[in-house]
């Protein structure tokens, strides 16, 4: 019924209850996750956690916050996404949010970066999953000039665990693309992102966790999972005037076809 569409079950905090976190998943009616690769030496278990599984699906991609990893080259991410269940390139995108003393025009790796997994994407025809976070400009001007615009031969994609304003939504789906609320639209100073969830139209939203980050009310606190999942579309329901049901079903279609042609 419900569908994570982002979380990262291969963290130690996780895997380590995976039996658990399955029985509270099917318990809560969560039936599908996608699990997310922030480097490309963690793909391999990520990987292994989407063949083992029929419910759960891979991307590959290296986070932007992530330094002192492999690099990821085109051909990396080429290889990796022939492979069965993987579904999306990323995570990927730009974070500013700590430079650690350097300037934004420092970060050029980062854009570049961000370059190759749009190209990836694009080349594969695979969904780009989108991380950005003091960084919107760049993200969107970036997206443009890769040709990320919705017209034939862009890949798409989805801004995940989208914190940012209206201004920026917009922008997002004026590109073709799906914006993803976590846990932090249930928090008491979020309403400013509840607004920017009214405003989203119902088939442009994906739910997810991304776990074991940002439990959503009344977890607040805890270690996130993808059985959490449901507390975020009850919030959606709330904003849009909907039924959590209604939402769920909504939810789960839209993740079906941002990834059609791969999921089964």
């Amino acid at each position: 019924m419900f569908t994570d569409s982002h979380c990262h079950l291969n963290f130690p905090e996780l895997v380590e209850n995976l039996d658990t976190i399955r029985a509270d998943m099917a318990a809560a009616q969560v039936s599908r996750a996608l699990v997310i690769s922030t480097t490309l030496e963690n793909f391999p278990d990520v990987h292994a956690l989407a063949t083992q599984y029929d419910n759960f699906w891979a991307t590959v991609g290296v986070h932007p916050d992530n330094e002192g990893v492999q690099e990821p080259t085109l051909n990396d991410l080429l290889e990796r996404a022939k492979l069965p269940k993987v579904v999306g390139i990323g995570e990927t995108g730009l974070d500013y949010y700590r430079l650690n003393g350097r300037t934004v025009a420092d970060m050029e790796w980062q854009r570049e970066r961000f370059r190759i997994h749009i190209r990836a994407a694009q080349q594969t025809q695979l969904p780009l999953v989108i991380h950005t976070r003091s960084s919107s400009a760049d993200t969107v001007a970036i997206l443009k000039e890769e040709g990320e615009d919705g017209s034939a031969g862009s890949a798409g994609g989805v801004f995940h665990c989208f914190t940012e304003t209206a201004e920026v939504a917009r922008a997002g789906l004026d590109l073709g693309l799906y914006i993803s609320f976590s846990g932090i639209l249930t928090f008491k100073n979020a309403q400013d992102l509840r607004d920017v969830a009214a405003f989203v139209p119902m088939d442009r939203i994906l739910i997810e966790t991304d776990s074991p980050y940002l439990a959503p009310v009344p977890h607040r606190g805890k270690t996130n999972n993808p059985s959490f999942v449901p507390f975020v579309a009850k919030q959606i329901a709330e904003v849009k005037g909907l039924s959590t049901e209604a939402v769920a079903e909504a939810t789960t279609a839209n993740f079906e076809r941002l990834f059609s042609g791969v999921l089964k």
